[in-house]
């Protein structure tokens, strides 16, 4: 069936969920949430307004996606260290010739940390250091820094997604499972304070995630334990909305 008032949404961050209710709620349109995993398509809500994709989109699927539904615009809230999904996103929408709007989250600066491109170098940085790790990037570089640093079974502890893929991953590559930390964030300065006390843990290793992420909350802790503040630096992209500008932009363009 189409829509005369559609609109796709990517992303199963906090912004894009955050989207997706405001939306749902406001019942000014159809949407059609995509998310890369189950566990963000769990969290999206349900209703006579929302439509949730799980998992990638072949190019097949997404043709299928453009021919039955009339999108007045595209919204990528994806993550932003989600570069090729952006990328893949934006192309989508200059095929169809439709808008497209990108949610960007907001930056922190300021802090004390060391700047590392990629996981890669933040897992070379460690191999050189002593003491106990902290690792908050998610389960997906996991090998990553379980093949660079010598002895990680004991200097490496892990903060993960509450999912059984998250907890088997981790598991195949060796890590114990006292030393694996599955919950949903974000968390608070004294939750991660209390977490690098109790684990004696000299080095947290974090992505540039921005203010929905968490990521003020691991700086504040970091530096309040007197500890090393190793960050994964959020890549380049162009600039792009706020969260609250996107919704007064859609409400000014579209009616949404």
């Amino acid at each position: 069936m189409t829509h005369e008032r559609d609109i796709l949404v990517f992303g199963g961050t906090a912004e894009g969920r955050q989207l997706v209710e405001w939306l749902n709620a406001r019942g000014t349109c159809h949407v059609v949430a995509c998310t890369a995993t189950e566990y963000g398509a769990s969290l999206l809500p349900g209703g006579e307004h929302v439509q949730v994709l799980q998992g990638p989109l072949s190019a097949e699927q997404k043709q299928q996606l453009m021919d039955e539904h009339n999108f007045a615009c595209i919204v990528d809230a994806t993550h932003p260290f989600a570069m090729h999904i952006s990328e893949s996103v934006a192309a989508l929408a200059a095929n169809h010739g439709v808008d497209l709007l990108r949610i960007e989250r907001e930056q922190i600066e300021s802090g004390h940390w060391i700047g590392v491109a990629s996981a890669e170098e933040a897992a070379a940085y460690l191999a050189g250091t002593t003491g106990n790790i902290l690792l908050t990037t998610g389960s997906k570089d996991l090998a990553t820094f379980t093949q660079a640093i010598p002895g990680f079974e004991t200097r490496l502890w892990v903060r993960v997604l509450p999912v059984q893929e998250s907890l088997t991953h981790a598991a195949q590559l060796g890590i114990p499972t006292d030393h694996i930390i599955a919950m949903q964030g974000p968390f608070t300065q004294a939750f991660n304070s209390a977490l690098v006390r109790e684990l004696n843990i000299a080095h947290l290793v974090t992505k540039q995630s921005g203010t929905t992420g968490g990521f003020a909350e691991k700086v504040a802790a970091a530096d309040e334990c007197n500890i090393e503040l190793v960050v994964i630096v959020r890549p380049a992209q162009e600039a792009g909305l706020s969260l609250e500008d996107a919704k007064r932009e859609l409400e000014k363009r579209y009616g949404f």
